[in-house]
């Protein structure tokens, strides 16, 4: 019997009956926060003018969520894109206080 698949794997249909789609390997990655070294710097290039404050070095899976937080905390709006948490304007103290409250112990400021 046929196999389909209704996602964007690029799998759309296969004829083998011995065929299985590759299992998702999304599992967690875990680093600690005092093991991370993280940079929070300011920046304007290519923004149209705009400052934003950029947060890089995260490791792990749950950058999207780390993201979210910290634009909460922040109160402003952003994005994760490439590993780097891109917050909406001039807000690297805030942004260095709750880093440093959730445990980040190396956290450099430039």
């Amino acid at each position: 019997m046929p196999q389909k698949k209704s996602d964007s794997s690029g799998i759309v249909y296969s004829t083998d009956n011995n065929f299985s789609f590759a299992s998702d390997n999304n599992e967690k990655v875990f680093v600690p926060p005092a093991d991370q070294r993280l940079v929070v710097k300011l920046d304007k290039k290519h923004r149209g003018g705009k400052v934003v404050t950029i947060i890089e070095g995260y490791q792990g899976n749950d950058i999207e969520e780390t993201g979210k937080e910290i634009k909460k905390s922040c109160g402003t709006g952003g994005s994760v894109k490439d590993g780097i948490i891109i917050i909406q304007g001039d807000n690297r103290d805030k942004a260095l206080a709750w880093l440093l409250k959730k445990g980040f112990k190396q956290v450099k400021k430039s």
